[in-house]
């Protein structure tokens, strides 16, 4: 006898459909419907209806080019609310602040989603030059310091299958790609607890992160300057180490760690 599908379960196909567009807004803020097909592989007639609907309901809007679509403001109200309804931002935000003040360079909290960490909460540095990322984005894990050590936090199932997934991407010449050699310095950065990266993701930028725990065997996240890998030197390194450490305790308390 078939087992039945619960209703939670089963999914409707034009919302799929929707969200699958929305999804291509997060790596390009302007699109057009030729655009969104070439992303999508859907028809023109079928984006447009979707289109017409998101707009309806204000999650796309038309920008000042004809024909040209971005992200609506629904979403700020949605995000808006979903900030001010979850703890874990409201409760890394002050912390975050101190440390980008304390050190000039721009601090970000990370967790892990899947196959990937997305940045939930960010505070700019006070450098004029400084690495920044956007709330919300989206990165691999095998690349740059939070990555890792959200990796090498990852209970060793979900591990590998992370890493047998498929070939690694390359970022830049300092990215590791080989399996082995990244589960080594996985193994390292879990026994000294921070992780570096030199120019993994990008060339001219430097991450020190350090792990968030809620329980001691349970991470929440990782904390994580960056900059430009110009200003990375054994002095900054340490003082930033030193920084961030003391930051990861004062949340980890706020977590719930004894």
């Amino acid at each position: 006898m078939p087992k039945s599908i619960k209703q939670i379960d089963r999914h409707v196909e034009s919302v799929l459909a929707a969200l699958e567009i929305m999804d291509c807004f997060l790596h390009h803020p302007k699109l057009s419907i030729k655009e969104i097909g070439a992303l999508t592989n859907m028809t023109r007639n079928r984006i447009t209806r979707l289109i017409g609907t998101l707009m309806h309901m204000g999650y796309v809007m038309e920008g000042f080019e004809s024909s040209i679509y971005t992200p609506g403001p629904k979403l700020m109200v949605l995000g808006n609310v979903f900030e001010a309804n979850q703890n874990i931002v409201l409760l890394t935000r002050s912390i975050l602040r101190e440390l980008a003040l304390k050190t000039g360079e721009s601090a970000t909290f990370y967790i892990r989603e899947g196959h990937e960490r997305v940045v939930l909460a960010r505070e700019e540095g006070t450098q004029a030059i400084r690495f920044s990322v956007s709330v919300g984005q989206r990165m691999d894990l095998h690349a740059g310091a939070a990555g890792k050590v959200l990796l090498a936090y990852t209970p060793e199932i979900e591990r590998d299958i992370i890493l047998k997934k498929g070939p690694l991407p390359r970022f830049s010449t300092q990215t590791i790609t080989n399996p082995t050699r990244l589960l080594k310095e996985l193994a390292q950065i879990k026994s000294e607890g921070y992780a570096i990266s030199r120019g993994e993701r990008n060339p001219d930028a430097f991450g020190l992160a350090v792990p968030v725990f809620e329980r001691e065997d349970h991470m929440v996240g990782a904390i994580a300057l960056a900059g430009p890998i110009t200003r990375f030197s054994p002095e900054s390194e340490k003082k930033y180490l030193a920084e961030l450490k003391r930051s990861a305790k004062l949340l980890s308390h706020r977590f719930g760690m004894k």
